[in-house]
């Protein structure tokens, strides 16, 4: 689990989009951590890139199998905090903007990109940089929420995609593309139907789709917000903690999957 120092920054800005910690928050780590721990299958002595890396809580648990990890993202202030956050010597950290990357043009054995794609309004050209970082040989891996199983809106997401319409945008870029999915066990099923169910309740409050009309900033407040009270609702009193461990990527049953795991080739 990650220290107190990266715990408390992580709770005061939380946003209902990038993972929440701490108590109640265990489903949010499992589910991120879970890809992370995926990619360092694929990692060993290989030089790692996280493209969209946040804070960088996850790029750093690459660091003990990879021979070198380099974190980016477009944002100053997620890249100050991961300078700030995590030293370790074959771990950097830079900010790139991926899609006018500018004198950045290195390219990797491993380039991983969580969570991005669902934010990106145009994005041939964002996937068409991840490409240019890959080497000859390298592998994409990139996730993103499966639209079949997402409960409601998330006013930070331009689009999902289900598993047919993902690989049909990635193959007008890649070469290869292989479609999985990120499944949870007995006890995340359980965790997401109460989230529905909390989810259902708090739409109910809002027949008439008025949120819809309402400023983004104000949408985002509430977001966040009621993020957490749906949380404190789907985790039943009582229920096992859901770790990383709960989690599992197969190409079975894609379609039931949380998220989709694309793997890629140039």
């Amino acid at each position: 689990m990650r220290d107190v120092e990266a715990t408390a920054v992580d709770q005061k800005k939380f946003t209902g989009e990038r993972p929440g910690w701490g108590e109640g928050f265990e489903y949010d780590y499992g589910r991120h951590i879970a890809a992370y721990r995926f990619a360092t299958t694929l990692a060993a002595g290989q030089r790692v890139l996280d493209a969209g890396c946040g804070e960088g809580f996850g790029t750093q648990t690459l660091c003990d199998v990879a021979a070198e990890v380099t974190g980016v993202d477009y944002s100053d202030s997620a890249i100050s905090e991961c300078r700030r956050l995590w030293k370790k010597p074959n771990l950097r950290f830079e900010r790139v903007d991926l899609t006018h990357p500018g004198g950045f043009g290195e390219t990797f054995d491993l380039v991983i990109n969580f969570q991005v794609l669902e934010h990106i309004r145009d994005p041939e050209p964002f996937l068409t940089g991840l490409r240019e970082r890959l080497g000859q040989r390298g592998v994409l891996v990139l996730t993103t929420p499966n639209r079949l199983r997402t409960i409601s809106e998330n006013p930070y997401h331009v689009r999902e995609y289900t598993a047919v319409e993902l690989g049909e945008l990635l193959r007008k870029v890649f070469g290869s593309v292989e479609i999985r999915g990120m499944h949870g066990n007995a006890g995340v099923e359980a965790f997401e139907a109460g989230r529905a169910r909390a989810v259902r309740n708090i739409l109910r409050l809002d027949p008439l789709g008025i949120r819809k009309l309402l400023p983004a900033w104000l949408v985002q407040f509430a977001f966040a917000r009621l993020a957490k009270l749906v949380r404190r609702s789907a985790q039943p009193s009582g229920a096992a903690t859901i770790a990383p461990e709960d989690f599992s990527v197969s190409a079975d049953d894609v379609d039931r999957a949380l998220d989709l795991v694309a793997l890629c080739r140039r």
